[in-house]
């Protein structure tokens, strides 16, 4: 047992210059997606999974638990090809197989190729888990371009609804859609105005498309992380506010990829089997009422 406050880097942080949108080599300091720590227990075995963003970050974190509970893992990414690699090497290790497919999930033809990929390689989907995610920080409403809210609500939120669409008539009961929403659905960052209102939107989706799915037996619920310390940070936020990053939480610190990806093993699992348009929360203490 450890004090949750030491358990992981705390702020200050140095060496905070990335580019959007940032990769798991350049971030200082290192993430943890739970290479070391995760052990499964067979929770999905003999299941298939879709998991957006899973190059990095949270995504890698729930490709590696999601292996290790015994689920092949399609890994959908932008570009970020080595990070994606080495996303697939874990899935690998873990005696599972992996998928590598990149592109724009804002783009509706990619996501219906997505799913064709996992029917092609796995015979049937399972699990898709909607993660991806874009954001940039801006000081001033003037700041936000057109062509910016476009492409963070394609990203966050079309995506979610063409790959759903494309995936639903392959899930039998059963199945499980997990969504990554966000704290800033509850308390919204004002210089995170589009990625907040995305954040919000998916919360709702989530609770609609819960009751909607569940005549079929699929479920939908969604995971609400708090400040998690991922190459997305460093990216596309402000040196200030990513130098001092999660030191406003009671456990004064950012969250780890890993202390995420027990609450995605739970929603894709039959141990979460009476819930459906649920939220789970990993905010480090911040407040979501």
């Amino acid at each position: 047992m450890e004090h949750p406050q030491d358990k992981y880097p705390k702020p200050p942080f140095e060496n905070l210059n990335q580019s959007e949108p940032g990769t798991e080599s350049s971030i200082d300091p290192d993430t943890d997606h739970g290479e070391q720590s995760y052990k499964g227990s067979g929770k999905l075995q003999g299941r298939n999974a879709i998991i957006t963003g899973a190059d990095s970050g949270i995504g890698r974190a729930v490709a590696i638990a999601f292996a290790r509970e015994g689920a092949n893992v399609l890994i959908s990414y932008l570009e970020e090809h080595e990070d994606a690699k080495e996303s697939a090497r874990l899935v690998e290790e873990a005696g599972k197989k992996a998928v590598l497919v990149p592109g724009d999930i804002g783009d509706q033809e990619h996501c219906k190729s997505i799913v064709e990929k996992a029917i092609a390689e796995f015979g049937q989907i399972d699990i898709l888990v909607n993660n991806a995610a874009y954001q940039m920080a801006r000081e001033s409403l003037q700041d936000i371009s057109a062509e910016e809210w476009d492409y963070t609500f394609k990203t966050n939120i079309y995506s979610l609804f063409y790959l759903c669409k494309a995936a639903e008539p392959h899930m039998k009961p059963g199945s499980t859609i997990v969504n990554t929403t966000s704290v800033n659905a509850y308390n919204p960052r004002p210089d995170l105005l589009a990625y907040a209102a995305t954040k919000g939107a998916i919360q709702n989706i989530t609770a609609s498309m819960g009751q909607l799915l569940a005549y079929k037996g699929i479920r939908v619920n969604c995971v609400a992380p708090g400040p998690i310390w991922t190459p997305l940070i460093p990216a596309t936020m402000p040196e200030d506010v990513v130098k001092n990053f999660g030191s406003d939480t009671p456990m004064k610190r950012p969250g780890q990829p890993a202390e995420l990806a027990a609450a995605f093993v739970l929603l894709a699992s039959e141990d979460s089997s009476y819930m459906t348009g649920s939220t789970v929360q990993v905010t480090g203490g911040q407040y979501t009422i």
